[in-house]
């Protein structure tokens, strides 16, 4: 039988595997047949807009550990009753995973005196470290592609997201806070399936299943996304432990979040 420490550094190295076959698949092309309010249809690298749900109570337990010994109980798996207990219906990375990714970067910065905050905070990249913390305390998670969330919170405010920056800020989703809290996930998964089909009307796209066959699963996906939307963000609201997240693959870890729970405020309050 191989020793302990040999068997996790081959789970580590086998995580690490998963996890770049994963990032790899999703920089592959990938149509995406979602029509944004300029009425093209929009073909994108898959790209994801990601509404994080974080435990901050989780968090606060994570940050105040010392940072020499966090490394040591995430290599031996000790920190997992740490994490609070996964929503049913969101996704989030398995704790192997996730530990692997926190063990990699910490071993990037090596030894270091100090509680893990204070060590983040001294860090020229501490919020990646906060990051992947944060998805370390985290319940689930709502992710979509990008050209898909532009229809979604379209139909959320009742107006056309302009652009990249007008999804991604903190008055378009505390807007999107305010109308889908609580709301019926099948009133809002219905707008925007309407939204869908008639914005493929207007370009003369065909709503027959016969003629294109990806018109029932995208109806079913764009089905299944609202709804979650709506559930991830109640979830959010009716737990005074979770705070959101807002950010999208590929952004700089210093740019998620909004306001006090942007990451850089976050360390530096």
């Amino acid at each position: 039988m191989l020793p302990k420490s040999v068997c996790l550094d081959v789970n580590r190295l086998t995580c690490k595997l998963i996890i770049l076959a994963t990032k790899w698949q999703k920089l592959q092309h990938s149509i995406s047949d979602d029509i944004k309010g300029h009425g093209l249809l929009v073909y994108t690298m898959g790209i994801e807009t990601v509404l994080l749900i974080v435990n901050e109570k989780s968090l606060r337990q994570i940050l105040d550990i010392d940072w020499n010994e966090l490394y040591q109980l995430m290599d031996k798996g000790n920190m997992r009753y740490v994490r609070p207990e996964k929503l049913p219906r969101l996704e989030r990375q398995f704790d192997i995973d996730c530990e692997a990714e926190i063990l990699d970067w910490m071993e990037s910065i090596g030894s270091r005196d100090g509680t893990v905050e204070e060590v983040l905070r001294d860090l020229e990249d501490g919020e990646e470290g906060l990051l992947q913390l944060m998805h370390y305390a985290s319940p689930g998670n709502w992710e979509c592609w990008e050209a898909r969330s532009y229809l979604y919170l379209d139909v959320a405010l009742g107006r056309e997201i302009a652009d990249r920056n007008d999804l991604y800020s903190v008055a378009t989703w505390k807007g999107v806070i305010e109308k889908l809290s609580n709301l019926p996930e099948d009133e809002f998964a219905e707008k925007v399936c309407m939204d869908w089909m008639d914005r493929r009307k207007q370009l003369g796209e065909t709503l027959d299943e016969k003629e294109d066959p990806k018109i029932i699963p995208t109806y079913e996906a764009h089905t299944r996304k609202s709804k979650l939307l709506v559930h991830a963000i109640s979830e959010w609201q009716n737990n005074p432990d979770n705070i959101g997240i807002i950010g999208r693959e590929h952004l700089e870890a210093s740019q998620w979040g909004h306001d006090e729970y942007n990451l850089s405020n976050y360390l530096n309050k």
